[in-house]
C-alpha cells in the first residue's frame, strides 16, 4: 500500500499543499511555517529532511505523508522521537499504522537506538490509538506541557524499547 522513501524535488507542490491543511498541522510542532510556502518545502526537501531518519510516505506514486525519528543528543543519544503526518485524504486507512510498523524495525536494526517515543497532544486520540496498535505504550502524561495557538494540551508520551 505505501512506500517509505527519500523526499524528491517533485514533491514540493504536494508537500506545500498538505502542510497548508489546517487539520494536518493542528497537532504538529509550530516549527512548521504557517503558511508553508514552496520555498519552505524546497528547504525541507534539500536540507531539513536530511536530519535524523526522515522518510516520505508514498502511495501509488504520490507523496501522502512524512515519518521520521529525531535522535536525542548527549546522554539521550540512544533514544529518538518519532513524528509523522498524513494527508487528510488518507486518514483512517491504516497509512500511519503501516508507516510506523515499518519505521520501528528499520531503526532498531540499522541504528544503535534502543528507545523510540512519541509525544502526542491530549486531543489527538487517533494518533494515540495508532501508536498503541503499533506496540508503543503510554509511559507518562505531562500536564499542560504543550502550548500552541493560545491553548494548553497535556503531552502523552508513548514509547517502545528494542528487545
Amino acid at each position: 500500500m505505501i512506500t517509505l522513501r527519500e523526499f524528491k524535488e517533485e514533491n514540493t507542490a504536494q508537500l506545500t499543499h498538505i502542510l497548508n491543511e489546517p487539520e494536518v498541522v493542528k497537532y504538529l510542532s509550530s516549527k512548521i511555517p504557517k503558511p508553508d510556502t514552496l520555498q519552505d518545502a524546497q528547504w525541507w526537501i534539500s536540507t531539513g529532511s536530511k536530519f535524523g531518519i526522515v522518510k516520505a510516505i508514498e502511495c501509488n506514486g504520490s507523496l501522502i505523508g512524512c515519518i521520521g525519528a529525531d535522535r536525542g543528543e548527549f546522554e539521550y543519544q540512544r533514544s529518538a522521537e518519532i513524528g509523522y503526518w498524513i494527508a487528510k485524504d488518507y486518514w483512517r486507512q491504516g497509512v500511519a499504522t503501516q508507516a510506523i510498523s515499518e519505521l520501528i524495525p528499520l531503526i532498531f536494526t540499522t541504528t544503535d537506538i534502543v528507545r523510540l517515543f512519541a509525544s502526542v497532544f491530549s486531543e489527538n486520540t487517533a494518533s494515540m490509538r495508532v501508536l498503541d496498535k503499533c506496540g508503543l505504550k503510554l509511559e507518562a502524561i505531562h500536564k499542560k506541557a504543550i502550548y500552541k495557538d493560545g491553548k494548553f494540551y497535556d503531552n502523552h508520551i508513548f514509547s517502545i524499547l528494542k528487545t
